[in-house]
Formats: C-alpha cells, sequence, structure tokens
C-alpha cells in the first residue's frame, strides 16, 4: 500500500472512531510505527488530525471564527509564556508593529516602561493597552472595525501601512504550516496582514501549539517571510524541527 493510499485509511479511521493509535494501525496496515508517525504528522499538517501520544484524534475546522472574547480564555498559560518569550526578541527596537489577537494583546501589556517606544497597531484591544502610556508613541491604524477581532481592515487599513517601514513586526495567525506558511480564515484580515508584515523589517509570529500544524482558508505570507516563531513546548517536535529545517527560528516558551 502506498503512502497515499494508507493516509486516506488512517483519515476515514480517524474521521469514523475520533480517534487512533500507532499501534493498532501498525498491526492493521502491517508498517512499522514509524511510518505510522509519518503518516499522522502528514495529515496533521493538511488540518485533518490532531497528534496527541500514542496516536490521533479528528479535527474538524471550526466553521465560525471565534471572537477575541472567545480566544482570550483558550491557552491562556501557554500565551502568557509566548508573550514573554516574545518580549526578549523584541531587544532594543524603538518601533513596532503590533498585530491583532490575544497573545499579541498580552505581548503589549508587557512592554518596556523604561525607554520610548513607537506602536503601530490595527488592533483595538492593543491600542488600549498601550494608548496611555507616556513612553509611548502610538499610531493607530484607522479603517472598517470588524466586531469579531476588534482590528481595522480594508483600504484605509492597508494605505496607512504602505509608507510605514518599523523594526520589528509582531504577528498573530490562526494556523502555521511548512506548505502554507501563515494562514487565517478571512479575506479582509489577510490583506491587512500581508501589509503588517511589510511594514517591518523583521517579522516574529507568535503561536501556540494549536496553531502549529493547521492550515486555514487563506495565506497570509509564506514561511520563508518569517524570521522567528515563539511557540509554547507543547508543539509536536516533529512539526518543529520541519520548521526549523526550512531556516526559521523556533524560539519555545
Amino acid at each position: 500500500m502506498y503512502a497515499p493510499e494508507r493516509q486516506a485509511v488512517i483519515a476515514s479511521r480517524t474521521r469514523s472512531d475520533g480517534r487512533v493509535d500507532v499501534a493498532s494501525l501498525a498491526q492493521e496496515l502491517d508498517v512499522t510505527a514509524e511510518t505510522i508517525r509519518r503518516d499522522l504528522t502528514a495529515l496533521e499538517r493538511r488540518g485533518i488530525l490532531r497528534r496527541v501520544h500514542g496516536g490521533a484524534v479528528a479535527v474538524e475546522r471550526v466553521a465560525i471564527e471565534q471572537s477575541f472574547q472567545e480566544r482570550e480564555s483558550a491557552n491562556a498559560e501557554a500565551k502568557k509564556s509566548i508573550a514573554r518569550a516574545a518580549l526578549a526578541q523584541i531587544g532594543d527596537a524603538s518601533s513596532i508593529v503590533i498585530d491583532g489577537g490575544t497573545t499579541t494583546a498580552l505581548l503589549a501589556a508587557m512592554l518596556p516602561t523604561d525607554r520610548e517606544l513607537t506602536v503601530i497597531t490595527h488592533a483595538l484591544p492593543v491600542a488600549t493597552l498601550v494608548a496611555m502610556r507616556p513612553n509611548i508613541n502610538l499610531h493607530l491604524v484607522g479603517g472598517n472595525v470588524r466586531g469579531r477581532t476588534l482590528v481595522s481592515v480594508g483600504p484605509w487599513a492597508i494605505n496607512s501601512l504602505a509608507s510605514i517601514r518599523a523594526d520589528i513586526a509582531v504577528m498573530g495567525t490562526n494556523g502555521l504550516t511548512l506548505e502554507f506558511g501563515m494562514t487565517t480564515p478571512d479575506i479582509s484580515e489577510a490583506e491587512v496582514k500581508r501589509a503588517l508584515a511589510r511594514a517591518a523589517r523583521r517579522l516574529i509570529v507568535l503561536a501556540d501549539h494549536t496553531k502549529i500544524g493547521r492550515d486555514e482558508l487563506i495565506t497570509v505570507v509564506p514561511l520563508e517571510a518569517i524570521d522567528t516563531l515563539v511557540t509554547d513546548a507543547a508543539v509536536d517536535p516533529e512539526l518543529a524541527a520541519d520548521l526549523a529545517s526550512t531556516g526559521l527560528t523556533v524560539v519555545y516558551a
């Protein structure tokens, strides 16, 4: 049985049973456990299943994009650790583009208070966190605000970012894979995220382990456009190693 045929069987079994284990699949398909693990990794990259210890569970894409408030409580501790690790990556940068998202908002709250910083953002939660800080020069990008994610999108936002050249852009993502890079489910957000990425010399992406190996509807930027990924220690080591093999710097919170 060839790998695509074997993976089709595994995907079908995972959808029907909800869960599969490596040992049973290896025996049933008459291959090694390592072969099954590689198959599971390939299927996880395509968003078909989620690997867990000893096997995998079925994953269905969420039909409705979660709101900012709904995402705040998800993987909260991992996101705090990622934000702290990302803070160390900023170094002595004086101008920072900050994307919308719950993890980037946590980073905004942690920004240093002992030096002048310029912050450019299209995210209302980020702007609210830094607007009263005397050491921060805030540039709020305008546009049509999406109520679900509380960020500005559309031509106003994109045009405002066109002339910006900041030191660093710190961005969140709905998914990150070797094949498709950063992905998001909304076209308007994808467009403004591309503008954010172009507005800085260096791109840092913050993504907890649930985003790694997952792809959404639209590619924002390919993997090679990202300089650093900050993720948490629960990320699948094989997926992280594959990403790092491309030259991407992977930082573990």
